[in-house]
């Protein structure tokens, strides 16, 4: 009978130790082999391209359109602005910061800091009227203008600052360069949505006007993309992205006067790139 128990007590040490066992097995051994739980922040730059865009003026004696109008962005270059506390908003500039709510999906909040300059001195077609037409050197044949400097400047310089919500996704691709070690180097493809708000500061000077320039909620974007992560020593990455959105602004202040107002909307494409921090809290 001792016997019997000895076997009994045998199979069930064995049985615990083969439960501890695979327990083990399945507890990751890399901070990297999990993402759930963890923290992350960014910071970063891009450069910009924009669709043409039909832009809307209105106020108490002028309601006109402009077709096809063309903008470009405004580089920094390689600045120290980039890192300085008291200029990083001067150039065009994008900051993220979120959480993963599992292993592959994250959560986060993001302000993307562009830069929209309209170009000067390019003919357009136009629909509408204003007040003393000819007056700023703009009158062409056809019903179109030149934009001149006396007619109409239009940008959102400081900027065109989309604050959006993004939802993003991660797999860890690094088994196609041959890495074990992904404590040491991560690779990562990332894709994601988003969506929020446009609050930009509008630099416009529309028929020898005051200017408004000052921080106004003047619409609303979209916008998925695709990246790149790089995760280096665990807690440190590079992420490269192409993002793609759409922009859509009806009500722009232009003037001191309240009732001046813009509308367009366009389609807009990012090149960033960002360094950034992750960690579990």
């Amino acid at each position: 009978m001792k016997i019997k128990y000895l076997y009994v007590v045998l199979l069930l040490v064995s049985m615990f130790f083969s439960s501890f066992a695979q327990e083990e097995i399945k507890t990751p051994k890399k901070y990297t082999e999990t993402n759930k739980g963890k923290f992350f922040i960014s910071w970063g730059g891009n450069r910009e391209s924009f669709s043409e865009s039909d832009i809307t003026f209105r106020g108490d004696d002028y309601h006109f359109t402009l077709y096809d109008v063309v903008a470009h962005d405004k580089p920094k270059g390689y600045h120290i602005d980039y890192v300085n506390p008291s200029r990083m908003t001067i150039p065009q500039t994008n900051f993220r910061m979120g959480y993963f709510i599992n292993n592959h999906y994250s959560i986060a909040i993001a302000l993307d800091h562009m830069k929209y300059v309209m170009y000067q001195d390019r003919e357009v077609a136009i629909n509408g009227y204003y007040p003393n037409p000819g007056s700023y050197g703009e009158v062409l044949p056809d019903d179109k203008i030149l934009l001149t400097e006396d007619f109409l400047t239009f940008e959102h310089t400081d900027g065109l600052n989309y604050i959006n919500t993004e939802f993003s996704r991660y797999d860890d691709i690094s088994t196609l360069f041959k890495i074990n070690n992904t404590d040491k180097i991560q690779i990562n493809l990332t894709e994601g949505i988003s969506g929020g708000v446009l609050y930009p500061k509008t630099n416009a000077k529309l028929l020898v006007k005051e200017r408004h320039d000052d921080f106004h909620v003047s619409g609303f974007g979209a916008a998925v993309k695709a990246g790149l992560n790089i995760t280096f020593l665990k807690h440190f990455y590079l992420q490269a992205e192409l993002k793609t959105g759409y922009i859509n602004m009806q009500d722009i202040r232009t003037t001191k006067n309240s009732s001046d107002k813009a509308s367009q909307d366009f389609f807009f494409f990012q090149r960033i790139i960002q360094l950034g921090g992750i960690f579990r809290l």
